[in-house]
């Protein structure tokens, strides 16, 4: 729309008024020729387009006004069709001139000889009065463009606001709430219409924002516990003042943030930022540099490759040796636990999901871990864990290079590296229908195993030293080393939890030793008694004991090995025990279970 179209009603106001007072008719004109506004014969035909409009053109082109005495008989309508029967008596026309620009024109026209008489006898005082009238409308189009453009501009900040996680809040210098973001209804619970243009502290206490004024920088990240509506809330508040036309403050700006989040945040990108090559990876026995070896040949390769190892072994730390040596090494290395997440939000972890897929989903949908690991590294972790249905979809991406959002309809393409890890036995699993044989051979192109710690016992000497050296700095210690019997209770313990297991009895007897060395008595007490007694309980002898403890974890065990390691699977191995869905998970969680590898050289707990 032309900026005279958004005045129409203001110029037809015009008009009229100066049709009132002098007794001629007026109209006004657009740069298209399209009347705006009109009175008396001319009234009807606003919002058409004229048919000829020869003087009209001519003022819009020359920017100088005209008067045309004998309608038909000027020399600016003789190239038209009506010259000489002209159906209008007279008339001024002028233009109507904003910053340079021809908006289009206003004309007084007579329509009789009693109107033609009143253009002629007073042309001059005319000529200024509706030059004034120009001015006025041309004044009001551009103060309808400014409110149009503010507007605008008004409703870009709000739907900005509204679009960014943070909560936003902005108050003027009375402390007045004048914008009130989505997010910050949903940290604080509070409904924008019950919280703007009434003072903050009626809602929420403990927030300084008043104090940004004083400040010409505001604050950062300042630390804050906010009262809103009986809940307490620690957050991370950023202030800024709103500077005036004088660059005086006029009100203040602040973006809000859970603090406890921050940290995951954090920790989160620390944690996927570390860098990890194979000279990170303690060990000097034969099967170790042997696989660093390997791995290492790999990492050039853009192959899949399936990591195998028992629980706490160090496929995470594999894996980002591998991406640290590729090609890839300076594009994302993403990480996910597929036995970590329940199945219903695993697939909108790794796929992403489309704005309006479920109930809750982000405004503007959210970029999946495939879509994150684009032109570097996923890591798969537990992938036995994965459910058959999601199993289909990863072959999909495995062949395709392309993923597909969950509520969306459009293929994404991703250049991935694939690097899978799983501490179950995918061959037993696929003998059961519990994972995709097709899957398997994908994922295994390149496969490596890790050994557990058992059998690699040279490994743990260096181990122990490398953690003490590690938590002695951590924690500020200045432990020496390890007294001779707490060495020999390393070396005989089997280590079931391997490389994980060891790090923290390292931490646990860093942080309960005293003396310059550690000895057994600092050390976990399955460390030392685990190195004394046999792994298999004889129940035949009926010398040896175990405790219910021990008994129920190898019964949980054992059923979830027959029944699988599924959601269903669970279900299942709770009924077979006896117990609720509820329990069992609480069970796993706090022995810390998972699936077991077959492996050579492996016993079981129980026979």
């Amino acid at each position: 729309m032309n900026k005279l179209g958004r005045i129409k009603e203001d110029c037809q106001r015009v008009a009229e008024a100066i049709a009132a007072a002098l007794g001629v008719e007026v109209e006004v004109i657009d740069p298209e020729l399209i009347r705006v506004a009109g009175t008396g014969k001319v009234r009807t035909d606003v919002g058409t387009r004229l048919l000829r409009g020869f003087v009209n053109k001519h003022v819009l082109t020359t920017s100088q006004p005209v008067f045309i005495q004998e309608a038909g008989f000027h020399p600016i309508c003789m190239s038209c069709p009506l010259t000489g029967k002209c159906f209008y008596k007279a008339s001024i026309v002028y233009p109507i001139v904003a910053e340079g620009a021809v908006l289009g024109t206003i004309s007084l026209i007579a329509f009789s000889e009693e109107q033609k008489e009143t253009l002629c006898s007073r042309t001059s005082s005319l000529m200024e009065f509706i030059g004034r009238m120009a001015d006025l409308i041309a004044a009001k189009a551009l103060e309808a463009e400014a409110v149009a453009e503010k507007i605008v501009m008004a409703g870009q900040v709000s739907a900005v606001m509204d679009a960014v996680d943070e909560g936003v809040i902005a108050v003027d210098a009375q402390g007045l709430v004048t914008h009130f973001n989505l997010s910050a209804e949903r940290m604080f619970n509070i409904p924008r219409e019950e919280i703007l243009h009434r003072p903050l502290e009626e809602h929420l206490s403990g927030l300084p924002l008043l104090k940004a004024l004083d400040n010409p920088g505001g604050f950062t990240s300042r630390e804050c516990f906010v009262q809103a509506r009986g809940r307490r809330l620690h957050l991370l508040v950023t202030a800024r003042p709103i500077l005036g036309s004088e660059g005086k403050p006029v009100g203040v700006v602040a973006s809000f943030r859970d603090f406890k989040e921050t940290e995951k945040l954090a920790y989160q990108f620390m944690s996927a930022q570390k860098i990890i090559t194979f000279d990170d990876i303690i060990g000097e026995s034969r099967a170790i540099k042997e696989l660093k070896a390997r791995a290492a040949k790999i990492a050039a390769s853009h192959s899949t490759v399936l990591i195998t190892g028992e629980s706490g072994t160090g496929k995470e730390i594999f894996a980002r040796a591998i991406h640290a040596a590729s090609p890839r090494k300076n594009k994302p290395f993403v990480a996910i636990n597929c036995g970590a997440i329940p199945e219903t939000l695993l697939e909108s972890e790794l796929f992403g999901y489309e704005e309006g897929a479920f109930t809750g989903a982000r405004k503007g949908g959210k970029p999946g871990k495939f879509e994150l690991a684009h032109q570097g590294t996923i890591f798969l972790d537990e992938i036995g864990n994965m459910s058959l249905y999601l199993q289909a979809k990863l072959l999909r991406v495995l062949q395709e290079r392309q993923v597909e959002r969950v509520g969306g309809n459009r293929l994404i393409p991703v250049d991935i590296r694939i690097i899978a890890a799983t501490n179950s036995n995918l061959e037993e699993m696929m003998q059961k229908g519990h994972f995709r044989d097709d899957l398997y051979y994908r994922l295994s192109v390149i496969p490596l195993y890790i050994p557990p710690l058992r059998e690699r016992p040279e490994d743990i000497r260096l181990l122990l030293e490398h953690y003490r050296r590690h938590y002695n700095q951590l924690l500020g210690k200045n432990i020496k080393g390890y007294t001779p019997r707490a060495v020999e209770a390393c070396l005989s313990y089997s280590w079931p939890g391997n490389v994980r297991e060891l790090v923290n009895a390292v931490e646990y007897a860093v942080n309960l030793e005293e003396g310059e060395y550690i000895d057994v008595d600092s050390l976990p007490r399955t460390v030392v008694e685990g190195g004394h007694r046999p792994a298999l309980p004889d129940f035949a002898g009926g010398q040896r004991w175990v405790t219910l403890e021990q008994l129920e974890k190898e019964a949980i065990l054992r059923a979830l090995d027959h029944f699988g390691w599924t959601e269903q699977g669970k279900t299942k191995a709770a009924q077979a025990l006896g117990i609720s869905r509820a329990t069992i998970y609480r069970k796993i969680a706090r022995y810390g279970l998972a699936p077991r590898l077959e492996l050579p050289g492996r016993q079981k707990s129980l026979s």
